[in-house]
């Protein structure tokens, strides 16, 4: 039994040739091919009436049907999650997020999260982004690692976002981008918004929202360089969009470069964190060190010889 026909959209040019799964994982801006890929195979997502197989090449005006595609509710509950916790008072947390770990419970991941984690290592978390996001003041990418700002009670978070929003939080990320980067330091200044062809990935767009960053190169190698971002605004994949938008993506980067034999994603870490305390105005200040893959990897680099 298909169920209840939820959606049904006609294939235009700019689709033709693109996997089943792919478009309906964009479709339904679902975080797992896998989760679609189940859906196609029990029938509920179809091709012109017909089942096909997640592979099946779309053409013109072929009409993709989702059958009750809803996604089921996600509730979390406390875990136990590997992951550090650099700082704690009554109002907020500085964590250490290790690559690989997912921020909050989604349809792809609806467990093993920080906040998982955290709800089974933290009594008190702020509700305003409620159950699926209780503490969470801004996010990490899966595979971006380093410190993050998480908060206790709703004051805290009220206070932290406002000063994320005025620009007086200090967030800085070391990223090892492909190619010789030539400018000592740089600024850019663009829009971003979901791609229109890839609802999973974010692109320069006059349609998007403002999204600025600096930076500096640390060191150069022969194949890549070391250099540290401060962002100005935070929007989703910012410094791997602005990477890929100066020509050097983050070494790593299966999505806006492409990926490396031997490391499970991009080589990008949230090294720096200033701020002044939202209830006590003193001026805290966390640094964390690059994870050991990513020592590792840089340690195999050649020196840069101009």
């Amino acid at each position: 039994m298909r169920g209840k026909l939820n959606k049904k959209i006609k294939i235009e040019q700019n689709f033709v040739g693109e996997r089943l799964d792919v478009f309906a994982t964009n479709f339904l801006q679902a975080s797992s091919r896998s989760y679609v890929k189940n859906l196609i195979e029990n029938g509920k997502i179809v091709v012109n009436g017909s089942a096909q197989k997640a592979g099946y090449a779309l053409r013109a005006n072929d009409e993709v049907e989702f059958f009750e595609t809803q996604p089921q509710p996600i509730e979390a509950k406390p875990q136990e999650v590997d992951f550090k916790i650099v700082y704690e008072d009554q109002d907020l947390l500085i964590v250490d997020k290790p690559q690989g770990l997912v921020v909050h419970p989604c349809q792809g991941t609806k467990d093993g999260t920080l906040v998982n984690g955290l709800l089974a290592r933290v009594k008190d978390l702020s509700g305003i982004n409620g159950k699926l996001r209780p503490g969470i003041v801004h996010r990490l990418d899966k595979n971006t690692s380093g410190l993050m700002l998480v908060a206790k009670n709703d004051f805290a978070h009220v206070a932290l976002a406002e000063m994320i929003k005025n620009k007086t939080v200090s967030r800085k990320y070391l990223a090892l981008l492909e190619g010789v980067v030539w400018e000592d330091e740089g600024h850019i200044e663009n829009y971003l918004a979901r791609d229109k062809k890839d609802r999973k990935k974010y692109a320069v767009s006059s349609e998007g929202k403002l999204a600025i960053s600096n930076f500096k190169v640390v060191k150069r190698f022969q194949n890549c360089s070391l250099v540290e971002f401060s962002l100005v605004t935070g929007r989703t994949h910012q410094i791997r969009v602005h990477a890929a938008f100066i020509g050097h993506p983050v070494v790593g980067d299966e999505v806006y470069g492409k990926a490396q034999k031997g490391l499970n994603g991009q080589l990008l870490h949230s090294y720096s964190l200033q701020f002044n305390h939202p209830r006590t105005g003193k001026s805290m200040s966390f640094t964390s060190p690059l994870p050991d893959y990513f020592e590792d990897y840089i340690s195999k680099q050649k020196e840069f010889k101009a």
